[in-house]
């Protein structure tokens, strides 16, 4: 149950990304396709999240160490623009048009992400 509550927060926090940022677009001919294409992308940005990341962080150990973590905040809008192109591929109407925008959009998901998260209780053990 925790971890549908989690693509859902994500795909909450995907929405309101494409609502404030602008180069993040969401389409879909009625509110249900909009919401299936929003939990879709959750799971495809999750997935990338959960098999990217630790090898980025492994291998890019000196950039965070060398930034004080602040190169996390490129790699984040890099894996959101391999999702927009995942979703592409996918033939899901999720596009992030350029870095800038996906920048935007990984800062503005992580903070929705954990604030729902701390609020939903779902960083407890």
């Amino acid at each position: 149950m925790k971890i549908v509550l989690k693509i859902l927060v994500v795909a909450g926090a995907l929405w309101a990304a494409t609502q404030l940022i602008p180069g993040i677009t969401v389409s879909g001919s009625t509110t249900a396709k909009t919401a299936g294409t929003l939990i879709a992308v959750a799971l495809i940005f999750g997935l990338v999240n959960a098999v990217l990341k630790p090898i980025i962080k492994t291998f890019g150990c000196a950039f965070y160490v060398l930034t004080l973590g602040l190169f996390a905040l490129v790699v984040n809008a890099l894996l959101l623009l391999l999702t927009s192109w995942i979703a592409e591929q996918l033939e899901l109407p999720f596009h992030v048009s350029g870095f800038w925008a996906a920048f935007l959009g990984a800062i503005l998901v992580g903070v929705i992400s954990w604030l729902l998260d701390m609020l939903l209780g779902l960083n407890d053990d």
